[in-house]
């Protein structure tokens, strides 16, 4: 998900190019902005900690974008792109090491496993919403 940080910022191009660039296949995408409820219940697990209702502000607080994102080790992935929650201990080259502010307004969020990103993905998309498809013939992704 690109968090409304990252979409204010106009970062989403740059953002979704990061993904595609180390081979993951789009699969979803919408953009929204998130509920109350929607955004407790994706963050459910911190729901105990001091930091969730100020989460939970920041995340109602403009649009998002949800994505689906399909690979190899996509989860991993994913969150290597991402580099370290904390956007002083990221990673240059990663989308938080090179925009990030700090660590609620870290531009994106992502799975930590495959079970909770089936979880997640239910919360946003229908099995219809979800796209499976081929890539052309000679592009070096089919080989993936």
């Amino acid at each position: 998900m690109i968090k409304p940080d990252g979409v204010g910022r106009r970062l989403c191009g740059d953002i979704i190019r990061r993904y595609e660039s180390k081979g993951l296949r789009l699969a979803g995408l919408k953009m929204r902005i998130l509920t109350r409820e929607d955004a407790e219940r994706l963050y459910a697990a911190h729901a105990d900690r001091p930091f969730f209702a100020g989460l939970i502000d920041f995340m109602i607080s403009g649009p998002t974008i949800q994505m689906v994102w399909e690979g190899p080790n996509a989860v991993k992935m994913a969150r290597s792109i991402n580099g370290a929650t904390d956007c002083q201990e990221a990673a240059p080259g990663t989308i938080r090491g090179d925009y990030g502010v700090n660590t609620r307004k870290n531009l994106v969020h992502a799975s930590d496993s495959v079970e909770t990103a089936r979880r997640e993905m239910a919360l946003y998309f229908t099995d219809s919403e979800l796209w499976n498809y081929s890539m052309p013939d000679g592009h070096w992704l089919a080989e993936l």
